[in-house]
């Protein structure tokens, strides 16, 4: 199935010594990320912000995919950035952030720092409560994209949501929220005050669950869900770049290298 235009994934073989992993949200595309991933590329980073399975083309394709899959892409894809650079970090808007904190459980020192956008950790109480029941009975629900405050910029996302995958996001959520404890490195949480798609309280969530002692909070106060594309991009951009460099420095320090 052809790819929707401008949802092609983005690599770029930057430094040696950084990379980075960006991760889209859930029926989005690396368009969503695309600026964030080349902000710092423009930098010198490597980076690689992969297409996860069933996107970008139609809701269809994303129907008979689940949770494993979109991790087992993201795996992938850091397991690729270990092998060429020194220090990897990861990242992602929404249900990317969920993947890229689930990726810092399981790998541990292999991952140097995590910088999320309005990650999404929780789903809504009445419709996941119907999920399992309802997938079967109606194959799809209408979607939500561009929850963006910026007039002009629009993402490329699906129309509508297939119920089995969004019920695969529910238990990738449930299973997230149970290893947040397991995540020690550095953390930033950047999160939008106001957030039609995924609630605040979710960044709260994490902030509290998660066992690392560098942690940085910001709240994005001018821009909605889709922030990598609003008015406080930039902010996001420059302050994961600050982060990033900040903690590549003082690890090249400690070893002395």
């Amino acid at each position: 199935m052809p790819l929707l235009p401008g949802c092609e994934p983005m690599r770029h073989d930057g430094s040696d010594e950084i990379g980075v992993l960006i991760s889209h949200g859930f029926t989005g595309a690396p368009q969503s990320v695309r600026p964030w991933g080349q902000y710092l590329a423009d930098r010198g980073l490597s980076v690689s912000v992969p297409l996860l399975p069933g996107h970008g083309t139609r809701w269809e394709d994303l129907a008979v995919t689940g949770w494993q899959d979109w991790y087992a892409a993201l795996d992938h894809e850091l397991r690729l950035l270990r092998r060429r650079c020194r220090q990897v970090f990861v990242g992602g808007l929404s249900m990317g952030g969920a993947l890229a904190l689930r990726l810092a459980a399981r790998h541990g020192d292999a991952i140097s720092g995590i910088a999320v956008v309005n990650p999404g950790m929780t789903f809504p109480r009445l419709q996941g409560h119907a999920l399992p029941v309802l997938r079967h009975l109606v194959r799809s629900a209408p979607g939500i994209t561009s929850d963006i405050r910026k007039e002009g910029p629009e993402e490329i996302g699906y129309t509508r949501v297939p119920l089995h995958a969004a019920h695969s996001l529910r238990t990738l959520f449930r299973l997230t929220r149970g290893e947040l404890p397991q995540v020690t490195q550095p953390l930033l949480v950047m999160h939008s005050r106001v957030d039609h798609v995924v609630p605040p309280s979710d960044s709260a969530l994490i902030l509290r669950s998660v066992s690392s002692t560098d942690v940085t909070e910001t709240v994005l106060e001018n821009s909605y869900h889709v922030a990598t594309l609003d008015h406080d991009a930039e902010r996001i951009f420059a302050d994961s770049h600050a982060f990033i460099t900040r903690l590549a420095a003082r690890k090249t320090a400690r070893d002395g290298t």
